[in-house]
């Protein structure tokens, strides 16, 4: 039998909703996701995969009190940090080479539902690709343990 550990993973539905408004143009995305959410060091963490045509995006959130860190590895490769009224350097890679980002974070929260593995993550952020300006992003994750019925 194997040992318990401290990250004993949980799945989940998330529920991923992506608002970009850029000169005044507002986009908004949403998918519906199945993951893992699990706890370690003081952390929640998020996985799952984002299945595209061009191929699989495996994604990882993790928070961290004040902070958030996305990181993305598949077609892409990107990792991005958020912290509170701080600006973050990240990167972008893809086959059509590298890009330097960076968010300047306007809100981070994360709610978790006492004592359930059932939360929201929000991110709200300015968002820098080679120092040019590429949209207000607010960003919100839910996420509720999937029991397997409707």
């Amino acid at each position: 039998m194997a040992a318990l550990t401290a990250d004993v993973q949980t799945p989940v539905k998330i529920h991923l909703t992506t608002k970009i408004n850029l000169d005044g143009e507002e986009e908004t995305f949403e998918m519906i996701l199945f993951g893992q959410y699990y706890r370690k060091n003081n952390a929640v963490f998020l996985k799952y995969d984002e299945v595209q045509e061009e191929g699989t995006i495996h994604t990882l959130v993790k928070v961290n009190g004040e902070e958030a860190t996305i990181f993305r590895k598949g077609i892409i490769n990107m990792r991005m940090k958020f912290r509170l009224n701080e600006q973050k350097d990240g990167s972008h890679a893809s086959e059509y080479g590298s890009l330097l980002l960076s968010t300047d974070t306007k809100r981070l929260a994360h709610l978790e539902h006492g004592g359930k593995c059932e939360g929201t993550i929000n991110l709200g952020y300015d968002l820098y690709m080679q120092g040019t300006h590429a949209g207000k992003y607010d960003m919100e994750i839910q996420y509720r343990e999937e029991t397997g019925s409707l």
